[in-house]
């Protein structure tokens, strides 16, 4: 009789662990990959995410059983196996009140250590590791069990709304993952494995894609390399074939004139079929955006590009650079060097610590190298501009300034252009001196 007892209680202690496992499994599992399981044909796969469409009634369901078998539990412990045990002792010779006292303290310690082993921790760790297998296989039990306690799941969430009601007022946002969350959860797959870094810093620089404004990734007007209609055909034909790229923008007089893009293709296509070169004929006019524009507009533009490339322009018309869709590319995975040109880094780690960086690297990427936080408004993109933004001048190789725990020190200018900046980490005095 007695094991009859503890076997019961076992029982019970162990449906809770169910119950606890079908709550985790369920609120831990990933939509997305239920409904890849459910494509897949995936026994319950459906019937999990028909259970997620609407979590306060599972959830209350789950919780109705988890309290009547934690119900049942203690009422049969104490009932059975604490009478049992306190008769016991008192047959040994223990004061009838200690007797009893000792046996419903046993019993309750025994039942509660089980609880927590096997009803709470074991199972609730077996459905954060095994989250969506775990969903779809409790999922018939759990929308069965809200069958059954349909009625007394009604009346909880009808109470849990109007409490709701109360605490949170209408119009209160819901919960959403933030930026700074995702970021975290990157960093935990990271460490887990399940991410590599380089896949880390592409998402990252996904993620960053809205914020940026075209300049970020234009190639800007001076670094331009393009055609002046005005020069002589022969002169513009050796140019073309000078020229690794395989688009180029087309004008006349200066580059801020340019009007069009020539593709190298069509250039050789009139030449492979003798007829007279007429390169202003051959030119393509690509849409033009705003330099004030998200890199998204940009990418929405250059969709409707016959070329592949759009124009950026300041207010004026004035054309400040393009943007190809390898500019786009050069922002995700960072940066990609023209064929036949070797790959220069842009930032190096020094053995002292410190980081030798290209005046043009994005500020975002340098910002995530060291560990700055940065403005969410700002008109500068590069290590260049934020230098400037902090000196408030064009400056000389030597100039330099304190922020966040690092030393920018400017070590090379290329004429009117920030060059190479060294970024060395301050001591714990330096990082306390005001900057």
């Amino acid at each position: 009789m007695v094991v009859l007892e503890i076997l019961v209680v076992l029982g019970l202690v162990l449906v809770n662990g169910f119950f606890a496992m079908a709550e985790f499994a369920l609120v831990s599992a990933r939509q997305p990959r239920l409904q890849a399981m459910a494509r897949e044909g995936v026994r319950g796969a459906g019937t999990a995410l028909e259970l997620l469409a609407s979590p306060a009634r599972f959830l209350s369901a789950v919780q109705v059983g988890i309290t009547l078998v934690g119900l049942l539990a203690g009422a049969f412990g104490g009932a059975t196996l604490a009478q049992r045990l306190a008769s016991a002792l008192e047959s040994l010779g223990v004061r009838a009140e200690w007797a009893q006292l000792v046996g419903v303290g046993a019993v309750v310690a025994a039942i509660g250590y089980l609880s927590l082993v096997a009803g709470e921790l074991v199972p609730k760790q077996l459905a954060l590791a095994r989250a969506e297998r775990i969903a779809c296989a409790v999922a018939g039990p759990m929308r069965f069990l809200g069958v059954v306690t349909g009625p007394f799941v009604a009346l909880l969430e009808w109470s849990s709304r109007l409490v709701l009601r109360v605490l949170v007022p209408p119009g209160t946002a819901s919960a959403v993952p933030s930026e700074a969350e995702i970021k975290a959860i990157l960093a935990e797959a990271e460490r887990a494995g399940v991410v590599e870094p380089e896949e880390k810093a592409m998402i990252g620089r996904i993620m960053r894609l809205g914020d940026l404004s075209v300049r970020a990734v234009m190639t800007p007007r001076h670094e331009l390399d393009w055609l002046d209609l005005d020069r002589p055909a022969d002169e513009l034909l050796e140019r073309i074939l000078a020229s690794p790229h395989s688009r180029l923008p087309a004008g006349r007089g200066r580059v801020d004139e340019v009007t069009g893009v020539i593709r190298v293709k069509d250039v050789l296509a009139e030449l492979a079929r003798g007829r007279s070169l007429d390169l202003a004929a051959l030119a393509h006019t690509p849409p033009a955006v705003h330099e004030g524009a998200d890199v998204l507009a940009a990418l929405e533009a250059l969709e409707a590009s016959p070329v592949d490339m759009i124009f950026v322009v300041d207010e004026y018309g004035t054309i400040e650079g393009i943007v190809t869709s390898s500019d786009l590319l050069a922002a995700i995975v960072g940066p990609l060097p023209a064929a036949g040109e070797p790959v220069e880094p842009d930032a190096i780690r020094r053995e002292d610590g410190s980081w030798l960086l290209d005046g043009a690297k994005s500020i975002d990427a340098a910002a995530e190298l060291l560990g700055l936080e940065l403005p969410a408004e700002r008109d500068y993109h590069t290590v260049a501009g934020f230098v400037l933004e902090r000196l408030r001048r064009l400056p000389r190789s030597g100039d330099g300034f304190a922020v966040q725990g690092w030393r920018f020190e400017v070590v090379d200018m290329d004429g009117r252009r920030i060059d190479k900046v060294l970024a060395s980490p301050l001591g714990p005095e330096e990082a306390r001196a005001p900057g």
